[in-house]
């Protein structure tokens, strides 16, 4: 573990860990590298040498008041990837980490880059506009915002509770466990870098940057997402990328990577050994 500064001062947390092909884990909204720990044993264990970084504002990361947006989260990631020399990297992004991901091997090149995996992920676009009909009301997203800037200590136990994981589906078991991580996590990182980066995740549009991704692109996502609703996202995104799989879970839910680890991860070995 260790930290890094970037160009404008914000210090950056990040986990590094083992040997052999990196593999770059890039974390949920509002979650920390922490979300990761799983996945990065089982690749660790492996034998692949895995990374996660805890994103500016998030975590174990500067609590900075700005730079909470697609490009700064970009360019962060850019300095890990540079300071660690990384090469023929894989980059994972789950959620917001897929936004993250596709924008930095759009903004910053493939050349560090072999293959990226975006899972539940939020391109193409979330935002409903004329041209993405499909898409969520901007009164979704002001709500989310009014939430963390109120109560936000509450908003993540229910959120955590129920539609991250599913946890409010019929038969639902939810697990204490997972929900209180959850919760950990978000109330870690900052408030301000919570409230701007639902702006970042949900108002940014991928589209050109998914055109610009020549690498293998696999993209998981469950088709019971009710936070990042499967037809306006994985679908579009596999289609718009030049070498992209596109795998779907049904029944499962955002945070599938959590409560369906075997499952993902067990799939995403398989496509990087294929």
């Amino acid at each position: 573990m260790g930290t890094i500064t970037t160009t404008d001062g914000t210090e950056i947390f990040y986990k590094d860990w083992g040997t052999g092909q990196p593999i770059v884990f890039s974390h949920g909204w509002p979650l920390s590298a922490d979300d990761w720990d799983t996945a990065m044993m089982f690749f660790l264990l492996h034998g692949y040498r895995v990374i996660a970084a805890d994103r500016r504002g998030h975590g174990r990361s500067t609590q900075t008041s700005g730079g909470h947006d697609m490009d700064h989260y970009a360019d962060d990631l850019a300095a890990v990837t540079a300071h660690l020399d990384l090469q023929n990297a894989v980059h994972v992004g789950h959620s917001t980490g897929g936004g993250e991901v596709a924008h930095y091997i759009a903004r910053h090149g493939e050349s560090r880059v072999a293959r990226a995996v975006l899972i539940s992920s939020v391109p193409p676009l979330m935002l409903k506009t004329d041209a993405n009909p499909g898409g969520l009301p901007k009164e979704v997203f002001d709500g989310l915002q009014d939430q963390v800037a109120t109560n936000r200590t509450r908003f993540y136990r229910d959120f955590a509770s129920g539609p991250f994981y599913g946890y409010n589906r019929p038969g639902a078991q939810p697990s204490e466990a997972i929900i209180d991580n959850w919760w950990r996590q978000g109330m870690m990182g900052g408030a301000k870098a919570h409230y701007d980066g639902i702006v970042a995740f949900s108002q940014t549009d991928f589209t050109e940057d998914l055109k610009k991704i020549n690498v293998p692109v696999l993209v998981m996502h469950g088709d019971d997402d009710q936070v990042v609703p499967y037809a306006d996202s994985g679908p579009l995104t596999a289609k718009l990328v030049k070498n992209g799989t596109l795998k779907t879970y049904h029944g499962y839910p955002h945070g599938m990577p959590t409560t369906h680890a075997d499952v993902i991860n067990a799939d995403l070995l398989a496509w990087l050994q294929s």
